[in-house]
Order: C-alpha cells, then sequence, then structure tokens
C-alpha cells in the first residue's frame, strides 16, 4: 500500500502533543506494511528536499521558512494551514501527485488544508483518485470558536474569531471532500457526527511508546512539589497556564508548596510570570521531563481552553503521577473522578484539591495505581497503524 502524508512538518524533535501523534501514526503505519512518502516543512538545516528514506518512510521536508501570521489575515486560509502553503510544499506536492500511483492520501491535521485544492483538481474527472482521509487532531470548529471567546482583549478577540471562521470553513471543507473521517476521542466524534452523520469516520486515539515504570511508591520524602508538562507555544496553552498560576502561586506560596512548569515557551512570556509568582518555576525546554515526574508528588491538568486528548496525561500516568485536573481538560483517557484521577470545577479549586492532597501520600499512590492500571493495556501503538492501513484498504 502506497500512502501519501501530509503533515505540519518534520515531527522530530517530539516535544509537543501535535508531533507526537503524527510521528507515532507515520511510525505505526509503516510498521502495518504501507510504504508512506511524507510532506511536511523542515525544521532544522538538515532537513532534506529531495525524499529521503528512513525506516521505510520517504521524508519530503522543504526548509521554507512558515509563512508569517501576518500574511494569512489576507488569505481565505487560516493561519495554521496557511503557514504550510510554502513554494517548497506546492512544488514538491504536484510532483508526487504528477507521479501518481497512491493507494491513500492522508490529511494529517487542518494544517495541511492549504492542499486540498491541489488534490481534488488533480484527480477532477478521473477515476483512479486514492482513498481521502483526514486526520484530525481536535474538532477545530469548536475548539478555535472556544479560544476567541476566552480572549480578553477586544481587538485580539476579534482576530482570533475571524480566523476561527476560516479555521471552521476549511475544516467542514476538508470533512466533506474526504472518504473518511479520524476523531481523536468519542467526543470529537460526536461532533463530527452531528453535521456530517453518514460520512465514514472512526475514533483514532494515539498510542504510546515512553517511559512505563512497573512500580513507584510516592513518600514523604519527595518534595511537596506539583508538576504541569506541557509545550506552551500555542496561545491557548499560554492562556491556560498563566490564568492557573495567577490563581494558584499565592496558595502554593502559603502553604510551602512549590509548583513547577515543565516545557518550551516563548522566553518573553516564561519571565512575565517568573515576575510575578513567588512558589513556581518555570524550566523551559528541557531535554528530559522524567527527572521532574520522578520528583513530582501531584501532576496537573489545568486546561481551561482547549480539552480533548492530552498525551501528557499519558506520560504522567504511565510515570505513576497522580493526576489533578479541571473537568473536562481532557478526554479518551479512561480514568474516573476519585478513583483514578481528581476533577475539578475551576483553577482556585484545583489548586485547594492540589494542596489539601499533597501530604496523604497513601491517597496520592491509590490515584497513580488506579490510574496506571485502567490504561495499561488501551494505548498502543501498532494498532493504530493496522487501523489506518485498513482504512485505506477498504476502497
Amino acid at each position: 500500500m502506497r500512502c501519501l502524508w501530509l503533515t505540519l512538518a518534520d515531527p522530530e524533535p517530539r516535544h509537543n502533543g501535535q508531533y507526537v501523534y503524527s510521528g507515532g501514526l507515520i511510525d505505526s503505519v509503516a510498521a502495518a506494511g504501507g510504504d508512506v512518502e511524507v510532506l511536511g516543512l523542515g525544521r532544522s538545516e538538515q532537513a532534506q528536499t529531495g525524499g529521503q528514506r528512513a525506516q521505510q518512510v520517504v521524508w519530503w521536508l522543504p526548509p521554507d521558512l512558515p509563512h508569517s501570521r501576518l500574511g494569512s489575515l489576507a488569505s481565505t486560509l487560516p493561519h495554521i494551514a496557511y503557514r504550510c502553503r510554502t513554494t517548497g510544499m506546492r512544488c514538491i506536492l504536484d510532483k508526487l501527485l504528477r507521479r501518481g500511483g497512491w493507494d491513500g492520501i492522508v490529511f494529517d491535521g487542518i494544517s495541511t488544508g492549504w492542499a486540498l485544492p491541489r488534490v481534488l483538481d488533480h484527480y477532477a474527472g478521473r477515476g483512479d483518485r486514492p482513498r481521502l482521509i483526514y486526520i484530525s487532531h481536535n474538532h477545530e470548529e469548536s475548539l478555535r470558536t472556544q479560544i476567541a471567546e476566552s480572549q480578553p482583549l477586544f481587538l485580539k478577540r476579534q482576530a482570533v474569531r475571524f480566523d476561527a471562521l476560516k479555521v471552521s470553513r476549511l475544516e467542514r471543507e476538508l470533512v466533506d471532500a474526504v472518504d473518511f473521517v479520524t476523531a481523536i476521542t468519542h467526543e470529537d466524534l460526536t461532533l463530527y457526527r452531528a453535521r456530517n452523520c453518514d460520512k465514514p469516520m472512526g475514533v483514532l486515539s494515539p498510542g504510546y511508546c515512553g517511559r512505563r515504570l512497573g512500580n513507584r511508591r510516592i513518600s514523604d520524602t519527595l518534595p511537596r512539589r506539583a508538576v504541569i508538562v506541557g509545550s506552551f507555544d500555542w496561545i491557548a496553552k499560554r492562556m491556560n497556564l498563566a490564568e492557573f498560576v495567577d490563581v494558584a502561586d499565592p496558595l502554593f506560596a502559603d502553604a510551602g508548596a512549590a509548583l513547577q512548569a515543565v516545557g518550551s515557551a516563548d522566553e518573553a512570556f516564561l519571565e512575565q510570570l517568573r515576575h510575578r509568582t513567588v512558589a513556581t518555576r518555570f524550566t523551559g525546554t528541557v531535554p528530559d521531563i522524567e527527572p521532574y515526574l520522578d520528583d513530582a508528588r501531584i501532576a496537573i491538568v489545568p486546561e481551561r481552553n482547549g480539552g480533548g486528548f492530552k498525551l501528557k496525561v499519558l506520560e504522567y500516568v504511565f510515570n505513576r503521577v497522580p493526576v489533578f485536573a479541571l473537568t473536562g481538560s481532557f478526554a479518551g483517557v479512561p480514568l474516573r473522578h476519585n478513583d483514578s484521577v481528581m476533577l475539578y470545577p475551576d483553577h482556585a479549586a484545583l489548586a485547594h484539591g492540589v494542596l489539601e492532597a499533597i501530604d496523604d501520600v497513601d491517597r496520592l499512590n491509590s490515584l497513580q495505581e488506579r490510574a496506571f492500571a485502567a490504561c495499561s493495556d488501551r494505548f498502543d501503538w501498532s494498532s493504530r497503524g493496522r487501523q489506518i492501513v485498513s482504512t485505506i484498504a477498504a476502497s
């Protein structure tokens, strides 16, 4: 099976959920017997434009710089897709389409929507169109609307609303045009079915291939510390982090507890937070998150904006760090409140809940053990690859 895989960029290094998901799916499709050629932006000076083969995958990675956000204002495309519509990406896509022989073309995320008209035009009136698959990373229409409405500044809110409208239109065009749609959670699938009830669809949740601790005991010798792990480059992630820290930091300081945010972010944003916090430390990019998980009693998911599947929840669970989260901040993971996870209605309640539990090590150990057991056999990457191969073969 020959598959043309369109994606945002080279997933290496896989430092955020989008790259982990894309990279894991590409690997698993190749392992399931697919002959995969990937087109995405290069992310380093080593990016290859000529089609480098590595582990049964051919990579087409033009080293073009992404288009600017300002330029997308004059485009019908939202910024998330406009940034990828570079000269190099268009030229290579056209060459790969002319070469032909594809059994399937995968649109990996809304960022690849720029390529839809070129693909449809190339196969218009022909009987050899490959099977088209849209792999969604979120139900973008609802997510982008939520993010826009949460913007506190009027002008910024209007700009984000305008871009959200373009995201909504592009997502609908993709869903209408392709042969099969995957959703990352059952909740997202329900949203897609509400509009396209007859479209063939299915859930394609991520797998997990990181460290799995066979055993871990949280004890009083650990620092009285909670950790938030993530990539804070996206506006929604920055908003979530800043809003929670503003509420939680004084409470942690009064309780003599520590809060640690681990992950990449613009240094200017982190400096703003450092100047207004006492109990919170911000690491920026780190080579390995495992030492920070090992030194934490609790892991926090404070996302008020941008729910859906959270790959970091799997990192918490399989590294045996108990999860405390906002209700509705993640989906797709079989965790139950007050059994394998603790859920709270708002940031203040979440911060108080963490501080009330941080010294109850027996309770924390029960939470992490039940979470590990609930997820232990549910997130295998290889089955995801077989699912995509079967979907393409079902033409």
